[in-house]
């Protein structure tokens, strides 16, 4: 019979699907955010949801082998307000014990035996080590009503507590050491409450560990190939680290932890550089007859119609272009534009060339001869630039995806055309839900609002949110692996699942 296990704060589905890869089956979760919402139910249709975790009833609720919960970790986190357990959302973590607790008592301590909590490794110093202590202490009263963990001067990336007949340990898992390019930190920690040496099986069996054995590469290999094209074309092009305000860039080999940021540009967001090819073409035939000869001009990455107008589009192969013709102005007669692989004699007479630039109202707002236009106190603000056959540009979602270890196709295919009666009043809860959490809105969503909304539910700032909360899926899936075959060898040990 195999495990079963239900997911808090569930995200990106990524302990589910984890899960599942390892024959584990997913039951239920819980989540308020609605697109990540769409993504399992579209992804994982056989998992339920139960919306917000402090309405659960973990009595009530079906009795799981194992609790995952990666609670929210603002509160916790270096980027946070660092108000740690008693920060508005990272004392959710309560929650989810209270429901492991009330599921305990339920099925008189078989339900659940396994619990997996992630975070970030900010909740080691967070309140000078003190909420980590509450996290191992909470979750070992679980068990022992009596247990008391004391606080050393600094907590360890790795560690375990034993008791009579239970486990607690931690160690924090690199996910650029699990087959993604991501250098994304994150403890996990498993705690066994039927067997005080499970947790040493699962976390720290010497054979698992990142290069020791044949069983590890074997793991990576494993976990790699759920990566939607691997990790040499995770991003395509070569990617920046971007420290904006005092221009500090630096190359990556591995990109920084995917962050809800990642979309949003700004400060010390990621960027990537790649080559690029596009057109260059007349958006009309009136575009010839203005005084300026660049003003009808834009660029495109597909070629307008070839005709026989005088409007045929340059195409940039990854230099300078160069535009060259007499057609430019009406005083002037000629044959357009045109394609010229040899620069003509500079002069400053004529405006046969231009360098083209990026500016506020135009695509062309700089048209240059020799030399620059003089440069001003407002450059840094729309500075003049020269496009050598490169695209500067934000991580894509897709790329996010890549970087957690998911699928690329993971976000894809979301929209409903004709919703049941049933859905819509599932996600009239669905949106009801959060906003009474959130409190941004004082009006609930209308069933026109809802419809529309299914059609399309996805939009680039709602999926790079979800990879941001999300966690990597090698990681997740070497944790889910070692819970389950850790479970196979207590069945041959004739253990049972029925102590208390």
């Amino acid at each position: 019979m195999s495990l079963t296990m239900a997911s808090l704060f569930d995200g990106s589905g990524g302990f589910p699907l984890a899960a599942k890869n390892e024959g584990i089956t997913p039951v239920w979760a819980s989540e308020i955010e609605p697109f990540p919402i769409r993504v399992t139910t579209k992804r994982l249709p056989e998992v339920k949801h139960y919306g917000n975790v402090a309405e659960i009833d973990g009595s009530a609720v079906e009795p799981v082998d194992i609790i995952t919960f990666g609670s929210p970790c603002q509160d916790m986190s270096v980027a946070g307000k660092r108000a740690g357990l008693k920060g508005e959302r990272s004392n959710l973590f309560y929650e989810a014990i209270r429901i492991i607790r009330e599921m305990r008592v339920r099925t008189n301590g078989r339900y659940p035996r396994y619990i997996v909590w992630e975070n970030v490794p900010g909740a080691f110093s967070s309140n000078k080590g003190e909420d980590f202590r509450c996290v191992l202490e909470s979750i070992c009263k679980i068990k022992d009503d009596w247990s008391a963990v004391p606080r050393p001067r600094k907590w360890n990336n790795a560690g375990c507590i034993v008791g009579d007949d239970f486990s607690v340990g931690w160690r924090v898992l690199d996910a650029q050491y699990w087959g993604v390019p991501q250098r994304r930190k994150r403890i996990f920690l498993v705690a066994d409450l039927a067997d005080r040496g499970g947790v040493r099986e699962i976390l720290f069996d010497r054979q698992s560990l990142q290069g020791d054995s044949e069983q590890s590469e074997s793991e990576k290999q494993k976990t790699s190939g759920i990566i939607g094209n691997g990790t040499e074309t995770s991003v395509a092009g070569i990617m920046f680290e971007n420290h904006g305000q005092d221009s500090r860039y630096r190359k990556l080999d591995k990109a920084m932890s995917v962050t809800a940021q990642y979309g949003t540009g700004g400060n010390n967001q990621p960027f990537v550089v790649q080559p690029t090819a596009f057109r260059i073409c007349a958006k009309d035939s009136n575009a010839m007859k203005s005084d300026n000869p660049l003003c009808g001009f834009y660029e495109t990455d597909k070629s307008s119609t070839v005709d026989t107008s005088n409007q045929s589009p340059c195409k940039n192969q990854g230099g300078i272009v160069v535009i060259e013709g007499n057609g430019a102005r009406p005083s002037h007669k000629g044959d357009g534009y045109k394609e010229s692989e040899t620069m003509y004699t500079l002069n400053t007479t004529e405006q046969h060339a231009v360098v083209y630039a990026a500016g506020k109202e135009s695509h062309f707002k700089h048209a240059y001869k020799e030399q620059s236009p003089t440069l001003t106190a407002t450059d840094y603000k729309e500075p003049p630039l020269i496009n050598q056959g490169y695209t500067v540009r934000r991580l894509t979602p897709t790329e996010c995806a890549r970087l957690q270890g998911f699928p690329d196709w993971w976000c894809s295919d979301l929209g409903i055309e004709e919703p049941t009666a049933e859905e819509i009043q599932f996600w009239e809860n669905v949106f009801e839900t959060h906003r009474k959490i959130m409190g941004t809105s004082k009006k609930s969503k209308t069933e026109k609002q809802i419809v529309k909304w299914l059609k399309n539910p996805h939009t680039d700032s709602a999926e790079y949110k979800m990879w941001g909360n999300g966690v990597a899926l090698p990681c997740v899936q070497f944790i889910m692996h070692q819970i389950a075959q850790r479970d196979k060898e207590t069945e041959c040990l004739d253990l049972g699942k029925y102590r208390k």
